[in-house]
């Protein structure tokens, strides 16, 4: 039997003019939980996103979503429907994040997941495409457990989202240094994340002994995890969530 529990929509501080948005969800009742960041992809903070927090916090996680575009405007608040023209206006939202806001936001989620809903001080992170390279830059940063990253872009090339000024990839070794279990998905088809760069993600984080395992799904394509969309993958999806409950149980509950 799933966790019963509770979830609602709240407002942080983090220094601006108005407070970004996140959805956070945990276990019912009394008692503490590890925290686990979700983070979105390009379309931001959706609904399959907070889906993704409430299957999270069934778990026994306080789990926690942040909007990540916050500072563009109230618009932001419940993510885009998948069109061309929302994804051109995704990219626009993405080319304004920096590092250091993305830090700060990521820091002010698990501070008020500590403070407001009894999260310990066990961390881990979740993302999907643009939310894995969000899981990635937040490994090299907070102070984490686990990090569970699925098909994540731009890594090893500079010049989108935070791979900017230089490659995200070139900071793998403070994923090692910080001790982060990291679990990577991929999809053997996929358009965003090519062979050679799957690659190139695998040797930079054997090079930095990173504790990590790789999996790549043969047939599978950008975006195999959720249902009702057209790339999604069952047996990718089912198999990958198998993996990331065992990490999440195994790390974040010592």
């Amino acid at each position: 039997m799933a966790t019963q529990i509770t979830a609602d929509e709240v407002r942080i501080d983090v220094g601006e003019p108005a407070p970004m948005n996140a959805y956070l969800a945990r276990p019912s009742g009394p008692g503490a939980h590890p925290a686990v960041l979700v983070c979105s992809e390009l379309w931001g903070l959706t609904d399959q996103v907070r889906d993704i927090a409430r299957q999270v916090a069934e778990l026994g996680f306080v789990a926690i979503a942040p909007n990540l575009y916050h500072r563009s405007g109230p618009e932001t608040a419940s993510g885009f429907a998948e069109s061309d023209a929302n994804r051109t206006r995704a990219f626009d939202l993405l080319g304004r994040l920096t590092r250091d806001d993305v830090e700060a936001d990521l820091r002010a989620c698990v501070a008020h997941a500590r403070e407001h809903a009894d999260a310990t001080e066990k961390t881990g992170v979740l993302g999907f495409s643009l939310g894995g390279h969000i899981a990635f830059f937040a490994a090299t940063r907070l102070d984490l457990a686990a990090a569970a990253i699925y098909y994540p872009g731009w890594l090893p090339v500079a010049g989108t989202a935070l791979s900017r000024p230089e490659p995200l990839l070139d900071d793998t070794p403070a994923i090692a240094s910080r001790d982060v279990r990291t679990l990577m998905f991929f999809a053997e088809l996929d358009h965003v994340i090519d062979a050679a760069q799957r690659d190139q993600i695998s040797a930079a984080l054997e090079s930095a002994g990173v504790r990590h395992e790789e999996i790549v799904y043969p047939g599978a394509r950008h975006a195999f995890f959720f249902p009702g969309r057209e790339p999604y993958d069952a047996s990718a999806a089912e198999d990958s969530w198998t993996r990331v409950r065992t990490l999440f149980a195994t790390e974040l509950a010592q």
